[in-house]
């Protein structure tokens, strides 16, 4: 028996079981395949921004930057991040206003943010096109290796006694009354849990709680494309879009990530994703619009294996679940929860202990849907990082 089962083994299941493991908990980890062999993983690097992120989730994300910087020394695996500054780029009179308010935003809320204008974008990025009119700037978003990263939670949370059980897939949680006891494995097997549960599998929450709560939740595979060698990486900083659905990184061995929220195909049974001829070609096509010079780029990669959980107004939902008082979940990361991860997963672990939402996880309580209107969802384009 542990004290906790979690159910998942992404960034947030590991890293949560490691925080929970170093205040002395005894901690099991279910995975149904591999650790990161989900959205926690797959090719390139994934965006660490405040960037145009959601009003509810700039403050997690101005208290991550620091633990970014000193992760890969606490974990024991240097090189997890690094620094570059995230660029949005507007090329619509429309869309300026925006930008201006977005910065505005970001510096309200402690997180530093420059409006530049055609000639300051140029002077960052000289190989940008024509159309370029200005950009939002947050100097201190950067890119994280995301499979390394959450390998290393994984090692730092085995160094700390937690049991990581890859191949081992959850059917049921059973609860006595108003408490979750044990997980109900494919095999028939049982893992008991002493004090609580977690499910924090990322696609498969909703599947894993679906007799018991319901939310506005789906899931989707985002497409990444990495490109072949270019004699010439024409991308200084993260790049994003004002209008466009795009997210452009630099790649070790002179490549380039393109990615932004085009979707592939996937198929639930196989648990295979295929990229699709026309999302590759209108990411592409957004790209070449943005930096001219990369026209007849080649893809190396075409990806959309990995399954995201999307919330209809594009934050998450973090909550314990209602009526079962040792029962905590969390999904709908809406192909941006990466970069908030770090804090995240050390806020649910003080839920689980302290028994009461830490202030920055309240805005993502599922009873923000209860009554009202709710909350109008904003662009989807630019969703995965």
């Amino acid at each position: 028996m542990a004290d906790y089962v979690i159910i998942g083994g992404g960034v947030y299941g590991v890293a949560t079981a490691w925080h929970l493991a170093r205040d002395g908990a005894e901690v099991t980890v279910l995975e149904r395949k591999a650790v990161a062999s989900g959205a926690s993983g797959g090719p390139g690097r994934r965006g660490v921004r405040a960037n145009r992120r959601d009003r509810r989730e700039l403050p997690l994300m101005r208290e991550a930057y620091p633990i970014w910087e000193t992760l890969g020394g606490i974990l024991g695996a240097e090189g997890l991040f690094e620094r570059t500054g995230n660029l949005m780029m507007i090329d619509r009179e429309q869309d300026l206003p925006m930008g201006r308010a977005q910065a505005w935003l970001q510096n309200h809320l402690g997180i530093e943010t420059e409006m530049l204008d055609a000639a300051q974008v140029r002077g960052m990025e000289p190989n940008a096109g024509p159309g370029i009119l200005g950009g939002v700037f947050c100097p201190s978003d950067g890119v994280s290796d995301h499979t390394r990263t959450t390998l290393a939670y994984a090692a730092a949370a085995r160094r700390a006694g937690v049991r990581i059980l890859e191949g081992t897939e959850a059917a049921e949680i059973t609860r006595t009354g108003d408490r979750a006891t044990d997980v109900r494995l494919s095999d028939g097997a049982a893992v008991q849990a002493g004090t609580g549960v977690l499910v924090l599998s990322n696609w498969s929450v909703t599947d894993l709680l679906a007799g018991q709560i319901r939310m506005p939740v789906w899931s989707d595979a985002f497409q990444v494309l990495i490109s072949h060698p270019l004699p010439e990486v024409s991308v200084r900083h993260v790049v994003g879009h004002a209008s466009r659905t795009l997210s452009l990184k630099a790649e070790m061995g002179d490549r380039l990530m393109i990615s932004g929220g085009y979707r592939g195909r996937y198929d639930r049974g196989t648990h295979i994703g295929t990229a699709l001829q026309g999302s590759i070609e209108a990411n592409i096509a957004d790209a070449v619009a943005t930096y001219p010079m990369l026209a007849g780029i080649g893809i190396e990669i075409a990806d959309a294996g990995h399954l995201e959980s999307v919330c209809i107004d594009q934050v998450p939902v973090i909550d314990r679940l209602p009526n079962c008082g040792n029962l905590w979940f969390a999904t709908g990361w809406s192909g941006h929860g990466w970069a908030i991860a770090p804090v995240v997963s050390q806020l649910i672990a003080r839920f689980v202990v302290e028994g009461s939402p830490p202030d920055l996880l309240r805005p993502f309580a599922l009873d923000r849907f209860a009554g009202g209107p709710g909350i109008q969802p904003p662009d989807p384009r630019g969703l995965r990082d």
